[in-house]
């Protein structure tokens, strides 16, 4: 039996590619079934989402499809030439597509390294291929310890934990400063999608006092409703700041929109009462001379730079660390598929053997049944048995000794030896 993962990426393909080749929810519903059927294919799952499209199958080890039959299919469903996805595709077999699949999942292989959503991708993908009964025994063990391996990188190692977007890593300095997020007041400048990543981090750590100012009003309301805060314009930063106990800046102004003399002012009506300010535009929003009022602590882009490539260094080393669990966890997986090969070698063995022997024992039977001696017909029982019995090993052995196949003799001389 083999296993692949045939797919793309956001390393190996374009966004327009990407998207060609995606799959909806909708789609999965007729896609899998068309999967299955491609020749030698017992179990499939497709994994979609805007970064990569991946198919993970079990299939017959010799009558099964190879890798252009499945790109083929791939790009025929979507109605592509599979010239636009070869130079722009993977296929990784057996060990390989079992490390892929758990790279994967543990986020080792994701655009941001460590990116939590990806496991709930592949559950997701994994749960609706099971509820399509396109999962069988070996896929559905081969998810289990999938998830199970990317819960222990995820428990114990950092290949998640530190901030490596500068969304992320303002929100996660603000928690840092701040004991008690769910208290403080934050202000968004600006709306646009750096602002909204922003406020998607601060609401999902608590943050419940939220304001978003912007140039326009109906994007401020955009974001404010989306994160239940409140909208508001950029006129209104005089009001807006005193009330701020963190501003989070990032518009796409040419000139700074706050400068000293609006800080210092807010800090007077605020009674001196400390604020957080993070710039996160480029040119700058905020005046770097504000960092030189006593209870305002100003942080620009790059120094959020730093702290990122520090905590990109961090996940790297926990990257390595989790690499050396997966290949670990790969390895006894391996060992039990070949366990499988060998139970299925035997029971086709034997069931073979068992057929030979019936065949044999009713045309005896039949003999006795015409009157033939029993000792005749028990002698010629025990000849033709033997002679059917070794009529494989026999070609084989002759072949392996033409061809020089020294391993193949030494097997059948180990099974030899045993048996005496």
């Amino acid at each position: 039996m083999t296993i692949f993962a045939l797919g793309v990426n956001h390393k190996t393909a374009s966004v327009d590619l990407r998207e060609q080749i995606a799959f909806s929810p909708e789609q999965l519903h007729s896609a899998l079934p068309a999967l299955r059927e491609q020749t030698g294919v017992r179990e499939a799952v497709i994994v979609s989402t805007c970064n990569r499209t991946e198919i993970y199958c079990h299939a017959d080890g010799v009558s099964g499809p190879s890798s252009d039959l499945l790109l083929g299919w791939l790009a025929g469903y979507h109605g592509i030439p599979a010239t636009t996805l070869q130079s722009h595709s993977y296929c990784h077999t057996d060990a390989a597509a079992i490390d892929h699949l758990m790279r994967v999942a543990s986020g080792l292989d994701s655009l941001i390294l460590g990116e939590p959503q990806i496991l709930g991708q592949v559950k997701q993908a994994y749960q609706f291929a099971k509820n399509q009964a396109s999962v069988g025994g070996i896929l559905e063990r081969l998810f289990q310890q999938t998830f199970h391996i990317a819960k222990r990188v995820r428990s114990e190692t950092a290949v998640g934990e530190n901030a490596v977007s500068v969304a992320f890593a303002a929100v996660n300095l603000a928690r840092h400063i701040f004991a008690d997020l769910e208290q403080a007041s934050v202000l968004l400048v600006g709306a646009g999608d750096t602002a909204e990543l922003v406020a998607q981090h601060l609401t999902e750590i608590g943050v419940q006092k939220l304001m978003v100012a912007n140039r326009t009003l109906m994007r401020a309301e955009t974001v404010a409703t989306k994160f239940k805060g409140q909208a508001h314009t950029l006129g209104e930063l005089p009001e807006l700041l005193p009330q701020a106990d963190i501003v989070i800046s990032s518009t796409a102004s040419t000139l700074p929109i706050i400068g000293k003399g609006l800080i210092e002012s807010a800090l007077k009506q605020r009674k001196r009462k400390p604020m957080l300010l993070i710039d996160l535009a480029v040119p700058r929003d905020i005046e770097a001379q504000v960092d030189e009022l006593s209870d305002a602590y100003l942080y620009s882009v790059d120094d959020l730079q730093g702290i990122i490539q520090e905590n990109m260094r961090n996940r790297e080393e926990a990257a390595a660390q989790a690499q050396a669990m997966i290949l670990e966890q790969t390895e006894q997986f391996m060992t039990w598929l070949r366990g499988l090969d060998h139970v299925d070698v035997l029971r086709e063995y034997r069931q073979h053997t068992e057929q030979l022997a019936q065949d044999q024992l009713q045309r005896a039977r039949n003999q006795l049944a015409a009157g033939k001696p029993a000792d005749e017909v028990m002698a010629e029982l025990t000849q033709r048995l033997t002679k059917q019995f070794l009529h494989a090993p026999t070609r084989t052995l002759r072949e392996a000794g033409a061809k020089g196949d020294y391993q193949t003799l030494a097997v059948f001389q180990q099974l030899y030896n045993d048996n005496d």
